[in-house]
């Protein structure tokens, strides 16, 4: 059963959230559209439609926005170094507050880091530490994330509870003004810190047979005071959801 955490699109997600637990068959394809509330006052909340390609092999692998390459990996531990798309942004274009209109585009971005997971009976533990590599937000995150998985015959259940971690470089990036903005915008310049966004999440996965799958996974974040204070943003929380169907050969 494959398992998709839509990170970088809260972050991340938030961040993004692709990471997952490997199939015994290596390859798995199939179609999925992620949901993500923007945080900045008069953004429209975005719907992404990503296609689902998986490909577990003894190396590296391939998780639709995630791929790596094993660095140890037995049926408890994985160790990787990793690359994931961060679709994070911002586009002035795609708000309909004057103020908000006036300041830079933020990019999406590349990033790049370790990813470790252990799993046991009580358990798993799911961590990523990656930095960006396009020299946009020149941050990094850490996403530290505990999951306990309920297994009803065909049907599982898998909630989590875990925390993101952006470094100040990431905020200030994505949240922060500059002193030439707040001339255009007329709003007060700032300068975001580093900061831990807590959040919880909930997947739903169904084995329809033994080739298709479907799941739906959601997460709930709560945004930290170093984003809430940002005159960009009029959120206190942030709501992303992942559905999607797939076939494995």
């Amino acid at each position: 059963m494959n398992y998709f955490k839509v990170s970088a699109l809260a972050a991340l997600l938030p961040v993004c959230f692709t990471a997952g637990v490997a199939h015994a068959n290596p390859l798995t394809l199939g179609a999925s559209v992620i949901y993500s509330q923007s945080p900045y006052k008069g953004g429209d909340d975005r719907y992404y439609p990503v296609p689902v390609i998986n490909y577990e092999g003894d190396s590296f692998y391939v998780r639709s926005l995630t791929a790596g390459y094993y660095l140890w990996k037995d049926l408890q531990d994985q160790l990787s170094l990793t690359v994931l798309g961060s679709p994070q942004n911002f586009d002035p274009d795609d708000t309909d507050n004057k103020q908000l209109k006036a300041l830079d585009k933020r990019h999406m971005t590349l990033m790049g880091g370790l990813a470790y997971r252990h799993t046991a009976d009580w358990g798993t533990i799911r961590t990523v530490l990656a930095g960006d590599m396009l020299d946009n937000s020149d941050g990094y995150i850490w996403d530290l994330t505990y999951l306990y998985s309920f297994h009803f015959g065909d049907f599982s259940l898998t909630p989590g509870i875990g925390a993101l971690y952006s470094s100040e470089n990431q905020n200030d990036y994505y949240y922060g003004i500059s002193k030439n903005e707040s001339r255009r915008s007329g709003l007060r310049s700032y300068e975001a810190d580093d900061s831990w966004n807590p959040y919880l999440e909930l997947t739903a996965a169904w084995s329809i047979n033994q080739s298709w799958n479907a799941t739906v996974a959601g997460r709930y974040t709560r945004l930290s005071d170093e984003v809430k204070d940002s005159p960009m943003v009029d959120k206190d929380s942030q709501v992303s959801v992942w559905t999607g169907i797939s076939y494995t050969f």
